[in-house]
């Protein structure tokens, strides 16, 4: 093959490379809207979280309707006065909006008492933890990027028996987060 054969081939075929690049990206998420209705899951499927809290937790907004730039979860509080150990999430912003009942967040050093309407943004890398102050609870949290949240919340359903520090600290380590200290206290 001449060089100019072969340099006109590979020019050619840079446009084709980057828009076939650009159409597998675009392939990755939904491309038409969806409902999710009232106390349904996405896919059907209801994560009842065991061992870090017994919250349930139902998938909204998957990160794969989104490339995996953002997943939303709608989570049933059932865990009176607890909560997730104080972690980070490595690689994602964290928000929640409550909708019943009471929470209080530690972002960094600030404490923060939440109630219904409220809103809270947890940026990445800044230790965080909540504890639930009210017998009935829930909220919209959604992970901006998705991460693997989704995959977290399968794997701690999965739990039969309560895990130990040290199990749920490998979970964590396992989809992006770091468990950095205790779970807050009600008191």
């Amino acid at each position: 093959m001449k060089r100019s054969y072969f340099i006109s081939a590979v020019l050619t075929a840079i446009p084709l490379f980057t828009w076939m690049k650009i159409k597998a990206t675009h392939v990755l998420q939904t491309v038409k809207g969806f409902k999710v209705p009232a106390g349904q899951a996405r896919f059907g499927v209801h994560y009842n979280m065991k061992g870090v809290t017994l919250n349930r937790l139902d998938i909204k907004i998957s990160g794969k309707d989104t490339d995996g730039r953002l997943a939303v979860f709608e989570q049933t509080s059932l865990t009176y006065k607890g909560g997730p150990p104080l972690h980070i999430h490595l690689n994602q912003d964290e928000w929640f909006y409550v909708l019943e009942g009471k929470y209080r967040f530690q972002v960094g050093d600030d404490l923060y008492d939440m109630h219904a309407g409220d809103t809270i943004f947890l940026p990445r890398q800044v230790p965080h933890a909540f504890i639930q102050l009210t017998e009935k609870a829930s909220v919209i949290v959604s992970y901006c990027p998705a991460g693997r949240m989704e995959d977290f919340f399968a794997v701690t359903s999965q739990w039969a028996i309560a895990p130990t520090k040290e199990a749920i600290a490998g979970v964590f380590a396992d989809h992006e987060m770091k468990v950095v200290g205790p779970p807050l206290k009600a008191d």
